[in-house]
């Protein structure tokens, strides 16, 4: 098994204590690539998502021991739970359709078609709403589409009357309100989009290209007072105000930051970037200036592109890791990760 190696940037003084270390699988999980993860707290799972050219999510404990493989996903990528935690639901981009799949039985209950040629790729959810970034080409004609659980799949117009490159990736605190923030990806220079959602329609807010280039992973804060941003052009992640993206601060990373996640209580948030070298992973304090706890993974070994996740009770982070020469992702626990530790 790799080693991971912690260290604790920051004085903070003699009534520190030891965290308990990271905690990574014996063995890589068995996909070919890696999409999205989602922590389900109520039954302690994790689901990883195999990404646009796998067929499958697997399924973990809190342990990282794999418990299940759930087959037939095709290109399986964005995952968001149901406002309940009952459903997980799926974007296969490789299917044209959205699965939902029973976190009690680990079925699949239900698939709602997308349509021919549409690539459902990103997934993030407003109360019972869930809303899917679709789009298969770098031709400027993708969307935002709208699946309504009790209802169905809508495409029929342009929500938000926003088109993007490609499938866009989207963000939100799952709150019926929002904000619903979306971002084109694989650009030289990246915009994102702010919207409200109310009964089901989304009106456009804020909009720019102040997350710069290379966009590669948007955090909203449950309590929808912050976005995060991290961006391959950065050294940093930032964080901005939704309603009109007024910047809030900056969190230093290191060189290409490639996932950021916030904490379920809005108190902290995790950064990862997606070169080799010390502190990989770094976990603020909202507002703070050092970071209270520091991972490092192995050297071969990267932190995959938006592969971070809390449990929802803040005593795990979940972080994906993969190598450059084999993409099959490996899952790291990171136990207490907002205790400040000494180095060890």
């Amino acid at each position: 098994m790799r080693k991971l190696t912690l260290a604790i940037v920051g004085a903070v003084g003699a009534a520190l204590a030891l965290a308990t270390p990271a905690q990574a699988t014996d063995d890589r999980l068995p996909l070919p690539g890696y999409g999205d993860i989602a922590v389900d707290q109520a039954h302690q799972r994790v689901f990883v998502s195999g990404g646009p050219t796998a067929n499958g999510i697997v399924v973990t404990d809190f342990r990282g021991r794999v418990t299940k493989r759930i087959d037939g996903q095709q290109g399986a990528t964005g995952l968001v739970l149901s406002a309940d935690g009952a459903s997980l639901y799926v974007a296969l981009a490789a299917g044209d359709a959205i699965s939902v799949i029973s976190t009690e039985t680990l079925a699949e209950t239900g698939r709602f078609e997308v349509g021919p040629q549409t690539c459902p790729t990103h997934l993030a959810r407003t109360g019972a709403l869930v809303w899917f970034g679709y789009g298969c080409a770098a031709d400027w004609n993708a969307k935002i589409g709208k699946l309504d659980p009790a209802v169905g799949v809508d495409i029929g117009k342009v929500h938000g009357n926003a088109t993007f490159q490609r499938a866009p990736l989207l963000a939100s605190n799952g709150t019926d309100a929002g904000p619903l923030v979306a971002g084109q990806l694989s650009l030289s220079q990246s915009t994102v989009r702010v919207f409200t959602q109310r009964g089901g329609e989304l009106t456009a807010s804020a909009s720019g290209d102040v997350v710069g280039a290379s966009l590669n992973d948007l955090s909203v804060t449950p309590d929808g007072a912050t976005l995060y941003s991290a961006s391959g052009s950065r050294d940093h992640v930032e964080a901005f105000a939704p309603a009109n993206l007024a910047r809030r601060g900056a969190y230093r990373t290191g060189t290409r930051p490639v996932a950021v996640a916030a904490s379920p209580d809005s108190a902290y948030l995790a950064t990862g970037i997606g070169t080799s070298g010390d502190n990989d992973v770094r976990v603020y304090a909202a507002g703070g200036t050092q970071p209270v706890r520091t991972v490092q993974v192995d050297r071969s070994e990267t932190v995959a592109t938006r592969g971070l996740a809390w449990g929802s009770d803040l005593k795990r982070l979940f972080l994906v890791t993969q190598d450059a020469v084999d993409p099959a992702p490996r899952l790291v626990i990171v136990n207490d990760p907002t205790r400040p530790s000494h180095d060890d």
